[in-house]
């Protein structure tokens, strides 16, 4: 049996909320490595709040952490780490220009979080652990190094003035994409770089690990798995995944995370009982 390299996002595609794991999937997925298969995760979370994930499941590949922008191996060393940050003075100066239509904001250097202010309602977003690093209050006044990525919660309707405004200004030098969410969080704006994207970040990983495209499987649901789907031989979506990933999709899951549906997609694919 062909061994392959399976490609997982996590929120949407194994998780269903922020930390469901089903100790008979995590059993499931140590098998598989037994039989010769490897699995990366590929998520737009950092590295802390995936760590569980990686733990459970028994890992001993590379993580792909913010998109891509983020890509370590937390049991080998000399692996060849990629780091995309965005540089700090842009980070501030899109802060600065449009903090009358931001509600809230926050960016990351690796696991320290430097939040705009303290707000209940996005500690999900945050995914803070209790030795999570974290500064606080403007963007000018506490962010000393170029982070991996930024987040900002505008105030209702205004995500595609703020998108609009980095787009125009820095054309193409550094990205933002819109969360289409619905309700008052319907303007989250993500800030990363052009070289951020999990298709790279998939490609590195299986290169270093010797695989070649056709074997390899990503599995997403959401606009950030595109570039993943593209590049790998089996690209799969959920359902209900972004509109966009189920045009490009080789094979589309009747199911979502919550039923479980990527256990029982592998199981049939890799002809297991």
């Amino acid at each position: 049996m062909d061994k392959y390299l399976i490609a997982l996002d996590l929120d949407g595609t194994l998780l269903y909320d922020f930390d469901s794991l089903d100790e008979s999937f995590c059993s499931f997925m140590r098998d598989l490595q037994k039989a010769g298969h490897k699995i990366v995760i590929a998520t737009g979370r950092p590295y802390r709040s995936s760590r569980f994930v990686y733990e459970r499941f028994g890992l001993d590949t590379p993580i792909i952490n913010y998109n891509g922008g983020l890509i370590t191996h937390p049991k080998d060393p000399s692996f060849p780490i990629i780091n995309f940050t965005v540089r700090k003075e842009w980070i501030v100066d899109i802060f600065d220009h449009n903090v009358d239509y931001i509600r809230n904001a926050f960016s990351e250097v690796r696991d320290t979080i430097y939040l705009y202010r303290e707000e209940a309602a996005i500690e999900p977003l945050l995914h803070r652990t209790p030795d999570s690093e974290v500064h606080i209050g403007p963007l000018h006044d506490i962010l000393k190094q170029d982070p991996n990525g930024f987040i900002i919660i505008g105030k209702q309707g205004t995500g595609t003035f703020i998108e609009n405004y980095i787009n125009e200004k820095y054309r193409g030098s550094v990205l933002a994409r819109v969360w289409h969410l619905s309700g008052e969080y319907d303007s989250i704006v993500e800030v990363f770089t052009p070289e951020s994207n999990k298709g790279k970040g998939l490609a590195h990983v299986a290169e270093w690990l010797g695989f070649p495209r056709e074997r390899v499987i990503a599995i997403g649901d959401g606009h950030n798995d595109l570039e993943m789907l593209a590049y790998a031989g089996l690209g799969v979506a959920m359902k209900g995944s972004h509109p966009d990933l189920l045009k490009i999709a080789d094979r589309i899951l009747p199911d979502g995370a919550r039923e479980g549906a990527v256990g029982t997609f592998l199981r049939e694919f890799l002809d297991l009982k």
